[in-house]
């Protein structure tokens, strides 16, 4: 049986009348934005990440599910996890949930990378990251390294 998974971060989304398309829902496009504004507020929140001088996050892959439409209505917030650390890389799960039913709207999966911008070359997560991951998730590198 697969372990539930809990979100300890979380950030509001507001959703803009742009944001709406000629179906009365928030574009799918959109979604992505949302989940790079909460990917940024993870970094700084629990890596205390503010500058990116040398070494940066990139992303080498996503994937979202589009359960249902958010309606411009719909009061949104973004949680994000860290479901795998590894060397080099890490995975974020992100979902849009309604903050007063709890419905998941979307799920997100990304896949990221340190990546050394002198060196144009992926580099080894810093200790000092990982530690603050694990802290902040309640998990050991080991758990995380699982996935």
């Amino acid at each position: 049986m697969e372990e539930e998974i809990k979100f300890k971060h979380s950030m509001p989304a507001q959703i803009r009348f742009s944001d709406v398309d000629q179906f009365g829902h928030v574009n799918n496009s959109v979604y992505f934005q949302l989940y790079d504004l909460a990917k940024t507020t993870y970094f700084k929140d629990v890596m205390g990440m503010t500058e990116w001088n040398d070494v940066v996050v990139v992303v080498a892959n996503i994937n979202a599910n589009f359960l249902m439409p958010i309606f411009f209505s719909d009061s949104i917030e973004i949680e994000t996890t860290t479901i795998q650390l590894g060397n080099k890389s890490f995975t974020l799960l992100q979902r849009a949930v309604v903050k007063d039913s709890g419905e998941v709207k979307c799920e997100c999966r990304t896949t990221l990378v340190m990546y050394d911008l002198l060196t144009k070359e992926p580099t080894p997560i810093p200790d000092h990251y990982k530690n603050a991951i694990c802290e902040f998730e309640g998990k050991t590198l080991e758990e995380l390294a699982k996935k």
